[in-house]
C-alpha cells in the first residue's frame, strides 16, 4: 500500500479555491464589462423610448354655465322673522359632496329647531359657506349654516342655537 499515495486534502482544497477564484474573476469582469458605456449604441445603456400617453382632446361640458354665486347673497337679512324660520323641513335633493368627519369626540345626531348645537361644529370645516349651491336660504346676520352628518343647520353663532333644519341635504 505504500505505491498508491492519497491525494493530500490541502492541494484538493487549493485546487477548488483557484477554480472558484477564476470562476468569480470572470463573473465580476463580465459585470464590469455590462457597466461600461456602450460605444457602438451613442455610450449608454437606456430603456427603449416609449411614446407618453397621450389623451384625446377634451373641450368639457357643452351648454354648462359654471355656478356663480346668486344675486344678493351677501345681503343677509337685518332681522330675524323666528316663526318663518323655525322649521326642520327635509332637502328637496341631495348632494354628493365628499366626506364628513365629525368633530373629535363627537357623532352625528338629528338635531331640530331650537337645540343648542356644541361649540365643536362652529369651526371653519363644518360652515357651508357656499350655501346657495344646496339650495339653502340666505342666512340672517349673525347666522351661518353648517353640516352635521347629511344635514345642514341654521345656526345662531353667537348661542349655538339652530333656527332651521334641513335634514338630508348631503348624500
Amino acid at each position: 500500500m505504500h505505491g498508491t499515495s492519497k491525494p493530500r486534502l490541502g492541494a484538493v482544497s487549493s485546487g477548488c479555491s483557484l477554480a472558484l477564484s477564476a470562476a468569480l474573476l470572470a463573473a465580476g469582469s463580465s459585470s464590469v464589462a455590462l457597466a461600461q458605456p456602450d460605444r457602438e449604441h451613442g455610450g449608454q445603456h437606456a430603456a427603449p423610448a416609449r411614446a407618453a400617453p397621450r389623451g384625446e382632446p377634451h373641450q368639457g361640458p357643452q351648454g354648462y354655465q359654471r355656478v356663480t354665486a346668486p344675486h344678493g347673497w351677501n345681503q343677509r337679512p337685518q332681522t330675524v322673522d323666528r316663526g318663518a324660520y323655525q322649521h326642520n323641513f327635509r332637502a328637496a335633493r341631495s348632494y354628493s359632496i365628499g366626506p364628513w368627519r365629525p368633530p373629535h369626540g363627537w357623532v352625528a345626531r338629528r338635531w331640530v329647531y331650537g337645540q343648542i348645537l356644541p361649540r365643536a361644529y362652529w369651526a371653519a370645516p363644518y360652515l357651508i359657506g357656499d350655501y346657495w349651491l344646496f339650495a339653502l336660504e340666505v342666512p340672517p346676520v349673525g347666522y351661518e349654516w353648517v353640516r352635521d352628518g347629511n344635514d345642514a343647520l341654521l345656526v345662531n353663532m353667537t348661542t349655538g342655537e339652530i333656527l332651521q333644519v334641513e335634514y338630508g341635504v348631503f348624500a
